[in-house]
């Protein structure tokens, strides 16, 4: 993320287990209600784009960069980095920062963390944005693990197939995690572009996405890689964790979904939009990323309730 006219402060805050994160406070600091922006991935990082949704003369955002991503140290490193452990650092910047409670928003994987962020400190989060909604259950990661979306995008499917070897081709997303994260750096960087370009073909609802090649020096699986660690251990959450605690989380909470969301599916959304008794729902006419222009435009408006001085 670069520095501009509204960066408040860069820093970086050491959290322990040998991790430093890097924090960008950005906008007005004297706004009324501080909002902390949760990237997706897992392992995707921060950047400038996300900046987008948001007015700097209005509203306060501490963006921050996850364990193991973008400018944080050591870069691409999976000790200690759980979903408890970023929890943990969400305290710990907003204790640097001097805030005690905030709006939490993000989209996909940063919704799955807000979520289970809320659910452990219910009183410091005064609201939700959410988008792409996603809560890290054994049914989400099916779906998109075993191909439950080829009903929609066959090639795809049969794209990621024809990069396992035939063998494995029964259970191809097994085989692809266990490389991804094994010692053969090799295999690792295959397998994870093979994931790779799955999971970006279906972030298009068109035919302009063109696969990466693994053999290409600039391709960097360390974002999948990320990815994979959490989904291989299911998020580092009991299953349906987010839906069984949902009584829980008594603020209110806005969720932005895409209808033809082929990452994560909207049933999920619905299921959530149940349990949560000051929830809404609003669905778009999209696919699964917040940048598009429908959702990008819905998520600014609602974030413009949370502008204003103290």
């Amino acid at each position: 993320m670069t520095p501009d006219d509204y960066t408040i402060r860069e820093f970086y805050i050491e959290v322990g287990d040998g991790h430093e994160l890097y924090v960008h406070d950005w906008g007005n600091k004297k706004a009324k209600h501080p909002i902390i922006f949760l990237h997706g991935g897992p392992g995707s990082g921060t950047k400038d784009k996300h900046k987008i949704q948001f007015d700097p003369t209005q509203q306060r955002v501490i963006f921050f960069d996850q364990r193991g991503c973008g400018k944080s140290l050591p870069f691409g490193s999976l000790k200690h980095n759980t979903t408890e452990k970023i929890i943990e650092d969400i305290d710990k910047i907003a204790k640097e920062l001097k805030i005690s409670s905030f709006v939490l928003t993000g989209g996909s994987w940063g919704s799955c963390l807000a979520l289970a962020y809320a659910v452990k400190h219910p009183q410091k989060v005064l609201a939700m944005v959410l988008s792409g909604v996603f809560t890290g259950s054994q049914a989400e990661i099916d779906y998109f693990d075993k191909g439950q979306f080829k009903a929609w995008f066959p090639e795809v499917w049969e794209r990621y197939l024809a990069a396992t070897p035939n063998e494995h081709r029964h259970s191809p997303t097994t085989y692809h995690f266990q490389q991804i994260l094994g010692k053969n750096d090799e295999t690792a960087c295959r397998s994870a572009c093979a994931y790779g370009n799955m999971e970006g073909a279906l972030l298009q609802l068109d035919d302009r996405f063109s696969p990466a090649a693994a053999d290409n020096p600039e391709y960097d699986p360390t974002d999948i890689k990320i990815e994979v660690h959490y989904l291989a251990n299911r998020c580092f959450m009991p299953d349906r964790y987010i839906f069984d605690s949902a009584r829980k989380l008594t603020m209110p909470v806005w969720l932005v979904q895409g209808r033809y969301d082929m990452v994560c599916p909207p049933t999920t959304a619905y299921e959530l939009h149940q349990k949560l008794p000051k929830s809404q729902l609003i669905w778009t006419v999209g696919g699964h990323r917040s940048s598009e222009r429908e959702a990008q435009s819905v998520l600014r408006s609602i974030l413009l309730h949370f502008g204003g001085e103290k």
